[in-house]
C-alpha cells in the first residue's frame, strides 16, 4: 500500500512540474499570420505564418520566431521587456522604403521592443525616397 501510495505521489509531482514547464514556454507563445515579405534582425523573411516562443525561461529577452511552412526563421534578441498592457497580441512594423521591417512583438504578457540600427532605416529610405511608417498585424495566443 505504501507503495502505491508513492508511485501515485510521484506521478503526481512529475505532472504538476510539466504542467508548470508548459505554462512558462507558452506565456510567450504568439502566432501571426504576415502578408508580406518583411525584415528582422537583419534578415528578411517571406510572407506566411510564423510563430514566436521565448527560447528560455530564464532570459525573457531572447524569442525564437520560425515558420513551419517555409521553413524561415530567427532568432530574436529584443531591447526592452515590458508588461503587456493590451489584451490583443500584435507584430508591429516600420514601413521604409517599401520594407516592412519588424520592430515590435506583442504576446498576451510581454512586449519585445526590437531595434533597428538608423543606418538600416536610412539605406530603406533612401532606396525608396520615403519617409518610414509604421502598421500592425494581430496574432493569436
Amino acid at each position: 500500500m505504501k507503495k502505491h501510495f508513492v508511485r501515485i505521489a510521484t506521478a503526481f509531482l512529475g505532472c504538476a512540474i510539466l504542467a508548470i514547464a508548459a505554462k512558462g514556454q507558452i506565456t510567450d507563445q504568439l502566432v501571426v499570420r504576415v502578408p508580406y515579405e518583411f525584415v528582422v534582425a537583419g534578415k528578411t523573411l517571406p510572407a506566411g505564418t510564423y510563430r514566436v516562443n521565448r527560447i528560455s525561461d530564464s532570459n525573457n529577452q531572447e524569442l525564437a520566431l520560425t515558420s513551419s511552412e517555409n521553413g524561415a526563421g530567427v532568432l530574436i534578441v529584443s531591447d526592452v521587456v515590458e508588461t503587456a498592457r493590451a489584451d490583443k497580441p500584435s507584430f508591429t512594423f516600420q514601413q521604409v522604403g517599401g520594407q516592412h521591417i519588424l520592430t515590435k512583438i506583442e504576446t498576451a504578457a510581454h512586449v519585445f521592443d526590437i531595434s533597428v540600427s538608423k543606418s538600416a532605416v536610412l539605406v530603406a529610405a533612401t532606396k525608396s525616397h520615403a519617409a518610414p511608417a509604421g502598421s500592425a498585424i494581430s496574432g493569436t495566443d
